[in-house]
């Protein structure tokens, strides 16, 4: 696979009507001085002096960026109130990994939130891969402030195993119910990890003590691109078949309206319209609501 042919096929994409006016916009914001940078459970930017008309085209440009769907971000003072309380999920894996001197990958990275977490923990290397010139400008505008050395692929899952690098931790959140062959995207997983590396993954799951798979006949909770939700026997199935050596259990949690809600930053529904009006512990569609797994994988 030849990724520096699709990257330059990718960047083309900087080119469409929607995305142009957008990345233009970028080449216009202001160099400020004197950044400082807090991580609460926002990620807070704020600097000691910025004029009136430089706040306003910042503002501006943030709110022509939205669905903001991951965060949120404080900028400049503005509250960049995503769908997504990502520090939720962000606070809860914390204390499994360690990133101190690692290469680190978060495959499915949106606009790079838990990137710009991670780098607390001072990694090595840090690259997000996300298919999305939506999320990549959105990327490019935090980090046209902030200045990190996180670098922003134009890739997916399934060119993990083709990439230049290896990586000691590789973070799949929330990607692989997306995949129609899961233990394809698995195996991807682990022929990008270093040797003694591990995989950090969260999916959807079902409950059940049997290796049983839930396959929506459509969409699941509005979702159109859902293909397979397994219990965690079968989930566990699935890694033995992608070889990966160590599956670990760190968090079990079912999604609700605290993490995931409609806010004036994004476009359109969020979970609450997504779930049984009658009955949320069922989606729209009879299925049952969105449930969450966390696992360790060890290659």
């Amino acid at each position: 696979m030849d990724l520096k042919k699709i990257r330059v096929e990718r960047l083309k994409w900087q080119e469409w009507k929607n995305i142009k006016t957008l990345r233009e916009s970028l080449k216009q914001l202001p160099d400020l001085k004197d950044i400082e940078y807090l991580v609460q459970n926002s990620i807070k930017i704020e600097t000691k002096e910025i004029k009136k008309e430089q706040k306003e085209r910042i503002d501006r440009l943030a709110w022509e960026l939205r669905p903001w769907r991951k965060g949120p971000f404080d900028l400049f003072g503005t509250f960049i109130d995503s769908e997504w309380k990502s520090y939720i999920k962000y606070n809860l894996l914390e204390p499994y990994f360690n990133l101190k001197d690692k290469c680190v990958a978060d495959i499915g990275c949106n606009n790079g939130y838990y990137l710009f977490r991670m780098l607390e923990q001072k990694p090595k290397k840090l690259v997000g891969f996300d298919p999305s010139i939506h999320y990549k400008t959105q990327f490019d505008f935090i980090n046209h402030f902030l200045k990190t050395s996180i670098e922003f692929e134009l890739l997916g899952i399934e060119h993990l195993p083709f990439y230049e690098n290896k990586f000691d931790v590789i973070f799949c959140l929330g990607v692989l119910y997306h995949r129609s062959d899961p233990i394809s995207a698995l195996k991807a997983l682990k022929n990008g990890l270093n040797a003694g590396g591990y995989v950090i993954l969260d999916t959807f799951m079902i409950d059940g003590n049997e290796p049983y798979v839930l396959t929506p006949e459509d969409r699941y909770s509005k979702i159109p691109n859902v293909y397979f939700i397994p219990t965690i026997s079968a989930l566990k199935n699935w890694c033995k078949r992608a070889k990966f050596k160590d599956f670990e259990i760190l968090e079990i949690k079912k999604t609700d309206t605290n993490e995931q809600r409609k806010t004036e930053w994004i476009e359109g529904e969020s979970l609450e319209n997504f779930l049984n009006p009658d009955d949320s512990t069922q989606t729209i569609e009879g299925y049952p609501a969105p449930k969450r797994v966390y696992v360790k994988l060890g290659r």
